[in-house]
């Protein structure tokens, strides 16, 4: 088996600096004008073995593919993505040259960046102790009125927020992870100081939320 951690344009393989791999050291596949940076000796079975292992593996898997990207465009490839052998993988590079060519020419100078979105709780509304009966409930009914009234407008302001950043970049909607929403933004490097700008209109907008950009990573989402 071939650990493969990203597939490059061939044309990059004289500016390349190899960093160290997990196990052992990385080494270049190539294929007419595409080529693989694997991990000849890294036994996948073997970083199964505990978690710690494969988290190490994990946090690995990135660390190459962030040092790659920082020297060329390139198309990161899931971890744990593997290839029977060295036949198999050039064959596979030689099937899906044009599709890989394609794509890494639209992700030339694009990098990904992560929006969080958490949702701002309401500030407790407390009922006046000495209401009873009758007032008491119309307090409470109004409390949960304005409430969803809020919620709803939350959720308005996620949607636009959605359709404004759609007209200016490729946007994937990630996963919602503990009631944060998430996505993944690409963007040319050229224009991070208007991205900047933009972010803090969006959070202007989006008051109901508080917005956290990440930094510039290599496009995992939108290969």
């Amino acid at each position: 088996m071939i650990y493969a951690y990203t597939f490059l344009a061939s044309s990059t393989r004289s500016i390349l600096t190899l960093p160290a791999g997990f196990a052992g050291n990385l080494a270049i596949v190539s294929a007419a004008e595409l080529v693989a940076v694997v991990e000849p000796e890294l036994d996948l079975e073997m970083l199964q073995r505990s978690d710690e292992q494969l988290m190490q593996a994990v946090l690995n898997h990135d660390r190459v593919i962030r040092e790659l990207f920082e020297q060329t465009t390139l198309l990161p490839l899931r971890f744990g993505t593997c290839f029977v052998s060295e036949a198999g993988l050039v064959e596979h590079l030689h099937t899906h040259q044009q599709a890989y060519l394609n794509k890494l020419a639209a992700l030339t100078n694009q990098v990904e960046y992560s929006l969080k979105c958490s949702p701002l709780a309401a500030s407790d509304r407390a009922i006046e102790p000495d209401l009873k009966g009758k007032d008491y409930s119309l307090a409470k009914s109004a409390g949960f009125l304005q409430e969803t009234q809020r919620q709803q407008m939350q959720q308005s302001q996620l949607r636009s927020l959605q359709a404004t950043i759609a007209q200016s970049y490729p946007v994937t909607i990630g996963e919602v992870q503990d009631g944060v929403e998430r996505l993944y933004l690409l963007v040319d490097q050229s224009i991070d100081a208007q991205l900047q700008q933009q972010f803090q209109q969006w959070q202007a907008d989006a008051f109901l939320w508080q917005l956290s950009l990440g930094n510039g990573l290599p496009p995992y989402h939108f290969v």
